[in-house]
């Protein structure tokens, strides 16, 4: 009987995104992104304005644009929240594949 692939949680796909962009958890930035995000347990496919809810909380977080690991963590989870498929990748992939996706919105 075939198994339908585990759908990543929002709260997931933020933590994926944090470990790949701040992998010592040296960022407070990103630490409170993991912190807003911890209690998301709904599937990432179901949140409506994925992209628009983690650009509001980049935008709390650090107004002013800072920490670039924030920066790379929310491209990273703005990504995956669309290929969720692609959350075990290699996480340099991941930051290259994000950045370019932010290029090109």
């Amino acid at each position: 009987m075939p198994t339908e692939p585990h759908t990543p949680t929002l709260a997931e796909i933020v933590r994926r995104a944090a470990d790949v962009a701040d992998p010592n958890g040296a960022d407070d930035h990103v630490t409170e992104l993991i912190t807003r995000f911890e209690d998301r347990d709904e599937p990432a496919s179901t949140v409506l304005d994925v992209e628009q809810e983690l650009a509001e909380a980049h935008q709390i977080i650090d107004p002013d644009r800072d920490s670039d690991a924030l920066t790379t963590a929310v491209a990273v989870a703005t990504y995956l929240a669309f290929k969720r498929d692609e959350i075990a990748d290699d996480p340099e992939h991941l930051i290259s594949r994000a950045m370019k996706a932010e290029d090109v919105a």
